[in-house]
């Protein structure tokens, strides 16, 4: 297994006993454009009650990692309370969707498959019970919310689940059913579904159409009928829009904002609905928010807008404002409700130098995407290609992604070396595999590393970034080739961060463009003070890193 200079660095840093525990820092104004957002999938997380582990008769049957495993709502809450996340720097957790999915499992030619990642909806209008209960989402909202912590809904306008024999087909005048996408333009990509046997919601058409019957009964069973109905009647009487399919979808997402307080959406498959359907759904979400915040007032976290931001696969930060839908069609996604999209191209970028993409990236930023941001990631739930799959380099990913320009997209179990191989899943499967709390809990030993060391490492990073927005945000300037050292402000924000420092003696920064001889600064990395004499400074340290800010 081979580990770049950094990360050999780093392990040995951690051994040492020079190494202090960084300061706490202050929390600074919010930015999106800055955040740090933790992504996970709520039934791989933390398991809180077992007393809802399998609901609706489901059944331990699935193939390798494709069915239940028992995270739920509560225990993402409980990681909130023990701040498990503030101590990671996260400004917003991104839970995928909580609506109830298919009670069924159905083999997508992996084996057979449950549900369990929230992308197979049933009724976008309830909870599924196998992660919890209305109470238990308002819970973990209102959690994250006093501790500072913003919650995003993944969102899901472009198909239902797959059916089976207790999951019908919603009706013809609802989705299709053919013909498969052949992903070769516009009309090949978004007028067809995804893979056989998901149906693809009718977002296209703005004919009336009445409630799917099969929801009516469920409805009815449940005794909210009446109220759906009469919520619905009000929602189309206000807004005069049709009662086509997507403003029914667009009412029933925003319906979480406007009970639940979400503050953001993220958006599933958004290349393969028509643009403009995701510019109407910012527009109601965001008068839901509105009433959310006006409703409560003790919740709100200041007067954030409205956040979405877009999963267009392939989408890459040097699109900027023209993604390539092909057949020489472009579209602007910008342009159609969103403040940022997804940068998929970070796992191939990362593999180079640090110089070429902090520098890259922030030259984009800062000239055709100036005023929007993008999210970067380097592994998630279905890029089958992710930077680092056997964890051979988890010191380096921090640096690399927590301290590159724009916004950051941990993947649960980045920051504690959760491993996405596993022998015996097939696809996707094998990069969601439960969280890895025994290993982390332990401090467990993998080749030249401890997990306890890997979680420091991401936690003494994501709070520095935390409280300087000019990390993401800010205008990237390069200070010296060796060692890299490069400097960041935004507005009176100013930081300057040095990287693949020799260990076995102290280095003395360039500091003197940023920072002021006389000038008494600190670094956050190991928490030394020291001031600023003829441009440079040193803390006396050995470590691999320096994360210097006043």
């Amino acid at each position: 297994m081979k580990f770049s200079a950094l990360a050999v660095s780093l392990a040995l840093t951690f051994g040492a006993a020079h190494v202090s525990a960084a300061p706490p820092v202050a929390r600074t104004p919010f930015m999106w454009e800055n955040a740090t957002v933790y992504f996970l999938l709520t039934d791989r997380f933390n398991n809180a009650n077992k007393a809802n582990d399998l609901a609706y008769g489901r059944k331990a049957d699935a193939a390798p990692l494709r069915g239940y495993m028992g995270g739920d709502l509560a225990g993402v809450t409980a990681k909130i309370k023990e701040g498990y996340f503030k101590e990671l720097g996260v400004d917003a957790i991104w839970i995928t969707p909580p609506v109830e999915q298919i009670h069924a499992g159905t083999d997508e030619g992996t084996g057979k498959s449950y549900g369990f990642h929230g992308y197979w909806a049933r009724d976008f209008t309830s909870i599924d019970a196998n992660l919890g209960t209305e109470a238990d989402l308002q819970e973990l909202v209102d959690t994250a919310h006093a501790n500072g912590i913003r919650v995003l809904l993944d969102v899901v306008m472009n198909h239902t689940g797959p059916v089976t024999a207790s999951d019908p087909v919603w009706p013809k005048d609802w989705v299709r059913t053919a013909p498969v996408c052949a992903f070769k333009d516009a009309r090949t990509t978004v007028d067809c579904t995804l893979v056989k046997n998901l149906p693809d919601l009718r977002t296209d058409v703005d004919r009336p159409v009445a409630l799917p019957p099969a929801l009516v009964a469920k409805w009815k069973e449940e005794k909210r009928y009446d109220r759906e109905v009469a919520s619905l009647d009000a929602f189309f009487k206000e807004t005069g829009y049709p009662r086509a399919p997507r403003y029914y979808l667009m009412k029933w997402h925003a319906d979480w904002v406007r009970k639940y307080g979400f503050d953001g959406f993220r958006a599933d498959t958004a290349k393969h609905v028509e643009p403009r359907v995701w510019k109407d759904l910012k527009k109601v979400a965001s008068k839901a928010f509105e009433d959310w915040k006006r409703e409560n007032p003790a919740k709100r976290l200041g007067d954030s807008k409205f956040y979405m931001t877009a999963e267009v696969y392939n989408y890459s930060l040097r699109h900027a404002h023209q993604f390539d839908m092909g057949g020489e069609t472009f579209v602007d996604f910008y342009d159609n409700g969103f403040d940022s999209v997804i940068n998929f191209s970070m796992t191939s970028d990362a593999k180079g130098g640090y110089d070429a993409m902090f520098g890259r990236y922030a030259a984009l930023l800062g000239g055709p995407l100036r005023g929007y941001s993008v999210i970067n990631y380097l592994s998630s739930h279905d890029d089958g290609a992710p930077f680092d799959p056997t964890r051979a380099r988890p010191f380096d990913s921090a640096v690399k992604l927590l301290l590159s320009p724009g916004a950051a997209q941990i993947y649960y179990g980045d920051e504690t070396a959760r491993l996405l191989t596993h022998d015996g899943a097939k696809g996707d499967a094998v990069l969601r595999s439960f969280m890895n709390w025994e290993e982390l809990a332990s401090n467990a030993q993998r080749d030249g590393y401890r997990i306890a060391d890997v979680r420091k490492h991401w936690g003494l990073i994501g709070r520095f970034r935390q409280a300087h927005p000019a990390v993401g945000a800010g205008e990237h300037r390069k200070l010296q080739t060796t060692p890299y050292t490069f400097a960041r402000t935004y507005e009176k924000d100013r930081v300057v961060v040095a990287l693949d420092l020799p260990t076995d003696k102290s280095t003395p920064i360039v500091v003197g463009p940023i920072f002021r001889d006389g000038e008494s600064v600190t670094d956050y990395y190991s928490g030394k003070k020291a001031v600023v004499a003829g441009g440079k400074v040193d803390f006396h340290t050995k470590n691999g890193i320096v994360l210097i800010a006043n």
